[in-house]
């Protein structure tokens, strides 16, 4: 018979770990938006 609390806990340690990968990458693009925002804003007042 399967051990179903096993099964259980795999999916939910390998769910746990794509939402926190999903996590880092967004906030990963977000630091780069800003980044890219303020370097336009940057440069803009410099000319």
């Amino acid at each position: 018979m399967p051990d179903y609390k096993e099964l259980y806990l795999t999916l939910f340690r390998a769910t746990e770990q794509a939402i926190h990968t999903l996590i880092e990458a967004q906030q990963s693009c977000e630091a780069m938006y800003l980044d890219q925002c303020e370097a336009e804003e940057t440069a803009a007042e410099s000319e």
